[in-house]
């Protein structure tokens, strides 16, 4: 039990013991398992037994009144299984894979009280939010219901400036033949390719290396506070530690020009390969996917789908006010793609590598959070 429902408890006992008829002994408050002594009348004496004082009692213990405070409380009304819709910045939290979020859900039971959305939010920072809530059925777990998982990833586009023309400032714009080439890079990692050299958990043998991305494309560029910027999308079955990182770091390598592009069909390959891994800054959690929960129950008249079309407004709002300008102002500050980027000279495409993942020095970022881009099996 905790300490409010204690101490409430506590204050229900309290007021019966205090409200038992009688007259208390003089200087001894009442005490719980301890009977109030009555008043003597004047004419019968005190009897004093072998181990002290023995009070009579002359009155019967009070009845319980129908409705009174004695009666037993009302049984609470059960819990109810549930998934909220959450969004939160990466910067100054951790936790949940340690990434920016505008599409988190997370499944747990409540008790359906009244404005219970307002009464959560209302204990967290603003950079943290509940947008949404449904009942689901009492089996379900977000983790393991869902069918697969959406990531954005945002970053400046000078990072796909040649290196024999490289530039790292407010000045480069995106052309359409660079972003057709980098769609159409992005484009081979759809399928089931094996990612061992994506993460640093997995061996070439292990089959659960082996993942399937169902799209991947670059978005239009945009621009804000002069500074081009463009967005990754890439949704996948389940993605491991690092992996959507060294995907999007592999690509920008090739389209520099420091990496062939023969280096994307040797890294499913059994041998280890070189593959640079971007800075976590522009990693953001875009939406989770129950599909096969939606076509089982989503219809079945008792169930919504998890499809969060009408919070669409929020999440977009909490984009735009939070982590896009988090990322804006980072990445302004502190350079981190500009930093890394320095270091690709340093890796090795041509071969195979030997320890050579994370080459070069660290890049800090204050959003660089806890590992991982998904799942970490």
């Amino acid at each position: 039990m905790g300490f409010p429902r204690l101490w409430a408890a506590l204050l229900r006992a309290w007021g019966r013991w205090t409200a038992r008829p009688g007259p208390r002994v003089p200087g001894l408050p009442p005490m719980a398992g301890n009977k109030v002594p009555p008043a003597l009348p004047s004419h019968q004496p005190d009897r004093k037994g072998r181990g002290g004082w023995v009070w009579e009692e002359t009155e019967h213990p009070a009845k319980r009144v129908k409705g009174g405070e004695d009666e037993e409380p009302p049984r609470k009304l059960p819990k109810r299984k549930i998934v909220l819709l959450m969004a939160y910045s990466g910067k100054g939290y951790h936790g949940m894979q340690g990434v920016s979020a505008a599409g988190q859900v997370v499944s747990l039971k409540v008790w359906l009280i009244d404005d219970i959305l307002d009464k959560i939010n209302s204990h967290l920072p603003s950079h943290i939010r509940i947008l949404g809530l449904k009942r689901v059925t009492g089996g379900f777990n977000s983790k393991n219901k869902c069918d697969a998982r959406t990531y954005c990833y945002m970053l400046p586009t000078f990072a796909f400036a040649h290196k024999d023309r490289d530039v790292q400032d407010e000045s480069y714009r995106l052309s359409a033949e660079t972003l057709q080439q980098v769609n159409r890079l992005l484009g081979c990692y759809k399928g089931t390719h094996n990612f061992h050299n994506f993460t640093s958990q997995k061996g070439p043998r292990e089959p659960s290396a082996r993942r399937y991305i169902l799209e991947m494309y670059c978005e239009e560029p945009f621009v804000r506070e002069g500074l081009e910027f463009a967005v990754i999308k890439v949704k996948g079955q389940s993605f491991m530690m690092h992996q959507i990182r060294k995907m999007v770091g592999l690509v920008v390598a090739i389209v520099k020009g420091y990496a062939p592009e023969s280096v994307l069909e040797r890294s499913w390959g059994e041998e280890k390969v070189d593959v640079p891994k971007a800075p976590g800054l522009g990693l953001v959690l875009e939406r989770v996917h129950f599909e096969k929960y939606n076509q089982r129950f989503g219809s079945d008249g008792l169930h919504e789908p998890l499809d969060w079309a009408q919070e669409e407004g929020k999440v977009t709002a909490f984009k735009e006010q939070y982590i896009y300008p988090t990322i804006v102002s980072t990445e302004r500050d502190e350079r981190s793609m500009a930093q890394w980027l320095n270091t690709l000279p340093i890796h090795n495409f041509s071969g195979t590598a030997l320890g050579a993942d994370d080459t070069g020095a660290k890049v800090p970022s204050s959003l660089e959070g806890s590992e991982g881009d998904g799942d970490t099996d």
